[in-house]
């Protein structure tokens, strides 16, 4: 059982006396240390091809709406951080279409060991094959001591903090939001919550992107499925001004 070590460095008899100890406010390290035992923080560089095949026109539509050359987008639940450098290295792969741009990347997490690893940007072996192309593995990152670093270059696009999707968002509103594969762990109550977090840091015409398995279908009416993109939404009942079209693939 994934709590066992937490139970026997504390001296906790079972999961029902850990719960109790959890109760109280003041069992922050506890706390702490038990997100952590549960979480699995399982990611993959450009992980599902077909959803970051959308991405760049998705981005480009986004960017037609735009008076000013800002870009924010939010990776909620980055873990320890291969989906915000994914982002990053597409960006980078079209860097003629960007330049000029000021992109906020950030990718936030409940878990602080995944937020440092994020920010140190640091790759096993295994970690470095998953998904990602030889070409973008030699051009952005270097081994270090049989290890995979991200160069500067691109861990200077994005930024990281801890946060909880349940809790209040980061302040502004984000032109795109990916929060994959994190709801599938919560129970009905807390999806709710979370997605009326996520729809009230949503630009009026952004985009939010959900897991392959993941819907807002009977948790919330604030957004409606945006036509022709896989597992992405928009919100709902805007402005026609404000409302994201994406072109379909091919046009």
């Amino acid at each position: 059982m994934a709590v066992n070590p937490i139970l026997k460095a504390h001296g906790i008899p079972d999961c029902d006396a850990l719960a109790a100890e959890l109760a109280d406010p003041e069992a922050r390290t506890l706390s702490d240390e038990t997100v952590e035992a549960l979480l699995n923080n399982e990611t993959y560089f450009f992980r599902d091809h077909d959803a970051f095949s959308d991405l760049p026109r998705v981005l480009e539509a986004i960017a037609a709406n735009r008076r000013g050359k800002t870009l924010r987008i939010w990776s909620a639940g980055c873990s320890t951080g291969q989906e915000i450098y994914s982002i990053a290295m597409q960006l980078r792969d079209n860097e003629a279409q960007w330049r000029g741009w000021s992109i906020d990347l950030l990718g936030t997490d409940v878990s602080q060991s995944a937020i440092d690893r994020a920010r140190r940007a640091d790759f096993s072996q295994f970690e470095i094959q998953r998904g990602l192309a030889t070409g973008h593995m030699l051009r952005w990152f270097e081994n270090v001591d049989g290890r995979w670093q991200a160069r500067e270059k691109l861990r200077n696009m994005a930024r990281f903090r801890r946060h909880n999707v349940l809790e209040t968002p980061p302040p502004g509103r984000f032109d795109l939001i990916l929060c994959r594969n994190v709801m599938l762990y919560f129970p009905g109550t807390n999806r709710a919550r979370a997605l009326a977090n996520l729809a009230g840091a949503l630009a009026p015409d952004g985009a939010l992107m959900l897991g392959a398995g993941e819907t807002v279908l009977g948790y919330s009416d604030r957004f409606e499925i945006l036509p022709g993109v896989r597992s992405l939404y928009r919100l709902a009942a805007a402005e026609p001004r404000q409302i994201l079209r994406v072109a379909a693939a091919g046009s």
